[in-house]
C-alpha cells in the first residue's frame, strides 16, 4: 500500500495536477486546518476540489483529524516553539486522537495526504503519513 503526500506552495497548477496524475492518486485528503486563505490561490477548498475532479477524477475528502491544532501550529509559526517541538506535540495529539484507529477503515493505497509546505521535511504531513506507516502493516510513504 503506497501512501503519498504532496503541498502546494511554490507549485504551479501543471505541475501540482500533474504529480497527482502522473502518481495515480485516486483521494487526496486535505490536512490543513485553513483550506480557505487567499494565500491557497487554486488549493483553496472549493476549488481545488472542483481541479481534482475535473483534471483527474481525483476524490477530495477533509480529515480534521489529522490536522494540527491552532495551538501547535501557531506557536510553530510565531517561532515559540522549534521544529522539534512541534513534532513532538503534533505526533503526541495524533496519538491522543487515536488517528489509527481512526484511519483504520480508510483503503491508503494510492491516497495523497495535503498540506501547504512545498517540502516534507517540515510539515504535519510527513509526520502524518510516518505515524500511519508505522501504525499500520504495509504502509509505505511517497513524497511528491
Amino acid at each position: 500500500m503506497k501512501l503519498f503526500t504532496i503541498g502546494f506552495t511554490k507549485s504551479k497548477a501543471r505541475n501540482f495536477f500533474g504529480r497527482l496524475e502522473h502518481s495515480r492518486i485516486r483521494r487526496v485528503i486535505d490536512t490543513r486546518i485553513n483550506r480557505s486563505s487567499q494565500l491557497s490561490g487554486f488549493a483553496k477548498e472549493d476549488d481545488l476540489k472542483f481541479f481534482l475532479e475535473k483534471i483527474g477524477s481525483i476524490e477530495y475528502s477533509v480529515e480534521h483529524i489529522l490536522a494540527p491544532t491552532e495551538d501547535i501550529l501557531s506557536s510553530y509559526r510565531k517561532k515559540e516553539i522549534g521544529w522539534n517541538e512541534y513534532a513532538r506535540r503534533y505526533l503526541e495529539l495524533l496519538s491522543n486522537r487515536k488517528v489509527e484507529h481512526h484511519m483504520a477503515h480508510t483503503n491508503l493505497d494510492h491516497v495523497c495526504l495535503l498540506c501547504s509546505e512545498a517540502t516534507p521535511e517540515h510539515c504535519h504531513r510527513r509526520l502524518a503519513a510516518e505515524y500511519l506507516s508505522e501504525a499500520m502493516t504495509g504502509v509505505t510513504i511517497q513524497h511528491l
